[in-house]
């Protein structure tokens, strides 16, 4: 994992060789940065989880081009999927390894961009734990 401090924001870069994990980001300061922003570099998103221990947020990214590419939802209710109406949503960029925006899974040397809502750190929480699936393991 790699931190950087930019502006008024975080930027969290996690690397995961084996697709699979999780990872606890504690802060530091005395509360979050403004902005938190998670870049996992992975070639799919077959699930994403963030809690703060009060509110998890799931995620999922499809690799067909069909017209919900991005699914997001709260507390477990899949079957209640969250819309940009939301202050839990959470927009989910794919980044090719130019830096422009990608089009195809599995990314090539790309990464999943994701802003981790306001309201999300509204309790100042002492800690956040985030895990992803990387359905594309070769």
């Amino acid at each position: 994992m790699e931190v950087k401090f930019e502006k008024d924001q975080t930027v969290f870069s996690i690397h995961s060789p084996l697709g699979i994990s999780q990872a606890v980001i504690e802060r530091t300061q005395e509360k979050w940065s403004e902005a938190v922003v998670l870049r996992l570099h992975l070639k799919g998103l077959e699930s994403f989880r963030a809690s703060n221990g009060k509110v998890t947020l799931d995620a999922a990214v499809s690799s067909s081009d069909d017209n919900q590419r991005v699914r997001l939802w709260k507390d477990g209710k899949e079957d209640s999927p969250l819309d940009s109406k939301s202050p839990h949503w959470m927009a989910i960029r794919m980044v090719g390894s130019d830096g422009k925006p990608a089009e195809e899974i599995p990314l090539k040397d790309g990464f999943f961009e994701m802003q981790l809502p306001k309201v999300f750190f509204e309790d100042n929480p002492k800690s956040i734990t985030v895990n992803w699936i990387d359905f594309c393991r070769i």
